[in-house]
């Protein structure tokens, strides 16, 4: 079967959040989901098969991390929108069946592709004891984004700050069911983002992952309400680094970036 990794939230090989893709029949055991996902090693790897016409859903799409199956994931879902479209295997607008409920994903002409996801309910709360020494900075604020995201947002001094964290990643991994994310306002929006965030997940095998389009739809609705807009754009300052365009729209978020085929390949196991 072939099997693709595209470089997703970029629009350039070897930046942006690299996930596997593989379309198949119908979903194999879990367990060689799993082996494969381990054999891709990228944060998550996205599998998915075509649903019966007429339903809800057109695809039914799950991702999987190196050690786990996760609910909910954005750049796998870019990747698989990318690789429908520029297939031919799926035209216009893509619905998805997954574990974080239907998720749609339209392409544009110019390239881009937008995902509409839940946005991730945030509750404020107290920044947990040792965080500030697992992250090398004193955190300004923390929430929790639910169950289906199971992430930690928490806002830093400024840019330089998110920037420059080394963190203590075993001493991370206790401070929430997931990971983190580190956020602060953009020093200068001029130059053409917001806010930046990096993302931690030890708890699920990512010490740092690239580009996560799920944790933006807990930055979006925490950065409107601060910045006082509906439509902003993130940086994710990973080594990869990408940029996310949010939208958010009450209890949906929409996501958009690029994506590009880096390997396309046959999986012979």
């Amino acid at each position: 079967m072939r099997i693709r990794i595209v470089d997703a939230f970029t629009d350039r090989p070897f930046a942006g959040n690299p996930a596997g893709v593989l379309l198949l029949d119908a979903f194999p055991a879990d367990d060689w989901l799993q082996r494969v996902a381990l054999e891709v090693n990228h944060a998550e790897t996205a599998f998915a098969h075509r649903l019966p016409d007429g339903g809800d859903a057109d695809w039914a799409l799950r991702w999987f991390t190196p050690s786990t199956e996760v609910a909910l994931c954005g750049h796998a879902t870019l990747a698989t929108a990318h690789v429908l479209r520029t297939t031919g295997a799926h035209e216009g607008t893509v619905r998805f069946a997954t574990r974080g409920g239907l998720l749609r994903a339209t392409p544009a002409d110019d390239g881009s592709i937008t995902l509409d996801f839940p946005t991730a309910p945030l509750t404020s709360v107290a920044i947990p004891d040792g965080l500030a020494e697992a992250l090398g900075a004193q955190p300004l604020t923390a929430c929790d984004t639910g169950p289906d995201i199971g992430d930690l947002v928490v806002e830093l001094a400024d840019e330089r700050t998110v920037v420059g964290l080394a963190p203590d990643l075993r001493a991370l991994g206790a401070a929430s069911e997931r990971g983190i994310i580190a956020t602060a306002r953009a020093q200068d929006p001029a130059r053409g983002y917001d806010f930046v965030s990096r993302c931690f997940f030890p708890n699920i095998g990512i010490d740092e992952d690239p580009v996560t389009g799920s944790a933006h739809t807990a930055l979006a609705p925490y950065w409107s309400e601060r910045l006082g807009g509906t439509v902003l754009t993130g940086l994710q300052a990973s080594p990869r680094s990408g940029r996310v365009r949010t939208e958010l729209r009450g209890e949906r978020t929409l996501l958009t970036g690029r994506a590009v085929t880096v390997v396309d390949g046959e999986l012979l196991a």
